[in-house]
């Protein structure tokens, strides 16, 4: 077995060692929705890696690369082992054996998240001096059991399509600073794939979401503090399912404290599905 990084392994290999890996677990991944995840992630094939028998992945790491907090860091995108190898610490091996690659890139930290309820993987991470920092939660809802009639805003407020650099302009609106998958940066990385909406009153930005249509993904919803409770939200949300090719909706890694965004969320019946720990090591 060796270790190696994935800079010359293609992205159809890769997805076939996803399957293997995730095959008895209740996930079904779709090709373009596994694409549109490592892009949006940041993956760098250079400061992945993964172990191989006899040219074959058996566990893989998949490492995303970028600024988090004004910091040089590596997420982990995603981490799998194929089922006969599991068992063997495989996975703490191929983490091991990365650290000095991802120094020498310039990493100052790692980044990644994890169920709350995984306490196998939360020991082991502990053991490894990881920390954790934040704590999230999950929600998610078919479209059509959504309380979801749109708000009845006055003439004054205009919804539309709006760009990224809008976003950047109303990122003051957030009471959190979003988790990786969410953030500024990883919008920009998929750009194309999503659609901006913003809301402005007399020409001034007042709230604004981003979506991604093709995997149900509502990344990012935020209202200018002193125009929520106008019904604003709830109009971003009837826009965005409209929009949505999925018959669901997901809201990721919402800060467990954030109150007013998951009361929102509850209100309009997208439940609680998860809860994540968010956790750094210091590199």
């Amino acid at each position: 077995m060796k270790i190696r990084n994935l800079e010359h392994t293609d992205f159809d290999t890769l997805f076939i060692s996803f399957e293997r890996a995730f095959s008895d677990y209740e996930i079904c991944f779709d090709k373009g929705e596994v694409r549109s995840m490592l892009k949006r992630r940041g993956y760098d094939p250079r400061i992945s890696f993964a172990a191989f028998e006899k040219d074959e992945i058996v566990a893989f790491t998949l490492n995303g690369k970028g600024i988090y907090n004004g910091i040089p860091t590596a997420y982990d995108t995603g981490t799998g082992t194929v089922k006969e190898y599991r068992g063997q610490g495989i996975a703490g091996k191929i983490f091991s054996y990365s650290i000095p690659f991802l120094k020498e890139a310039g990493i100052r930290q790692y980044l990644l998240e994890v169920l709350q309820n995984n306490h196998r993987a939360i020991t082991v991470y502990n053991r490894m001096n990881f920390e954790t920092s934040r704590e999230f939660d999950c929600f998610r809802q078919t479209i059509g059991a959504i309380n979801n009639a749109p708000a009845d805003l006055s003439s004054e407020y205009t919804v539309e399509p709006v760009t990224i650099d809008f976003i950047l302009q109303c990122q003051d609106f957030c009471d959190f600073y979003p988790s990786w998958q969410n953030s500024i940066e990883s919008i920009r990385r998929a750009e194309t794939d999503l659609t901006c909406l913003g809301v402005k009153i007399s020409g001034i930005p007042v709230g604004y979401c981003v979506l991604d249509p093709h995997t149900g993904d509502l990344s990012q919803i935020a209202i200018r503090e002193e125009y929520r409770r106008r019904g604003i939200a709830s109009r971003l949300l009837h826009e965005a399912t409209k929009r949505m090719k999925t018959d669901f909706v997901k809201v990721l890694n919402i800060n467990s404290d954030n109150t007013a965004l998951s009361a929102f969320l509850k209100n309009k019946n997208i439940t609680l599905t998860s809860k994540q720990f968010e956790m750094i090591l210091r590199l």
